[in-house]
């Protein structure tokens, strides 16, 4: 498991990380969501060693990270690293060379994961010839060419159709299979939703929300009931504590203590035919939402401020090298 346990980090007054807190569990896919500026890409730039933090630890099966154990992790940063006018085979093969793999070895291997990847026929163009879409493709192929043991993504998904997703999903997860603890970010919330095993949510560069899917759906946001019915069913809006969230003629999504929900049952019956009743959970999107409204509201991006001299996209897949 990769661990994270009190890390803090501040830019001069202005603390970006507070406290942060969570697992990414062995075979895990797990989501890390939040703002533009809530913190995602400092803490993982701290994780990576890119950073150092100002207190707190990361570990690694309960080993303190050190530039080996880093060594074994692939990261994706947001900014596209890659170099623009080297073949795109060629600059994976040199990357994985970079981790020991032999010239043949390295070819083969980034043959071999751009075929998995839908980009066999651009092996040999330079990355700029590539669409926006094949190049984040390809930089998915660079975190992923040396087979790590960890994957760090940062927002992986951006700009990729909705098949070169269901590509890359697949991917994720067989790597996962594997064992491999993978972290992603994304503000895609319904991928985040349809691909990830945890989530963790942070705001204000505090963790505000970690866990499963089906725990942040039990702990987090209010239990709805949809009421659908071969009848008007506006009369739901007179009903003593019932609150509609939503409503279109005869369906209706409400809130209500739990006493008062049979009591809706009832009233809806006696009027007529019943044709859906039951319990909504929230979607993490609305569980992000509902979180974050209650978090402070950065008045300027914070992870700006780490794109200092020597932290380039190019620079930051490199040093993790």
């Amino acid at each position: 498991m990769l661990q994270l346990d009190g890390i803090t980090r501040s830019f001069g007054e202005r603390k970006v990380l507070d406290d942060v807190t969570f697992g990414v569990g062995t075979g895990r896919l797990t989501g890390f969501v939040g703002g533009n500026g809530a913190g995602k890409t400092t803490t993982m730039r701290i994780i990576l060693g890119v950073l150092a933090s100002d207190a707190g630890t990361v570990t690694l099966g309960g080993v303190p990270l050190g530039a080996e154990q880093r060594r074994l992790f692939g990261y994706m940063p947001e900014e596209r690293g890659l170099y623009p006018k080297m073949k795109v085979a060629e600059q994976l093969a040199y990357l994985a060379r970079l981790h020991g793999y032999g010239k043949a070895a390295a070819t083969a291997r980034a043959r071999e994961l751009l075929e998995r990847l839908g980009l066999g026929e651009r092996a040999d163009d330079p990355v700029q010839s590539l669409s926006l879409g094949n190049q984040q493709r390809a930089q998915i192929a660079a975190a992923l060419v040396h087979d790590p043991q960890v994957l760090i993504l940062d927002e992986p998904f951006s700009g990729l159709d909705p098949m070169a997703v269901d590509v890359v999903l697949g991917v994720l997860a067989e790597y996962a299979a594997t064992g491999v603890p993978v972290l992603f970010s994304s503000h895609q919330l319904d991928l985040v939703e349809r691909l990830c095993d945890d989530l963790v949510i942070i705001a204000g560069g505090r963790i505000r929300a970690a866990g499963s899917r089906e725990v942040l759906r039990q702990t987090h946001g209010a239990v709805r009931h949809e009421l659908v019915a071969g009848h008007d069913v506006g009369w739901l809006r007179d009903v003593r504590g019932v609150e509609v969230v939503d409503f279109d003629g005869g369906t209706a999504l409400f809130e209500a203590p739990d006493a008062v929900v049979q009591d809706v049952l009832r009233a809806a019956l006696e009027r007529g035919p019943v044709l859906s009743f039951g319990p909504v959970r929230p979607t993490l999107g609305e569980i992000f939402r509902d979180i974050v409204t209650d978090a402070p509201d950065p008045d300027h991006d914070p992870e700006v401020a780490t794109s200092a001299p020597g932290t380039s996209a190019t620079h930051l897949q490199e040093v993790v090298r």
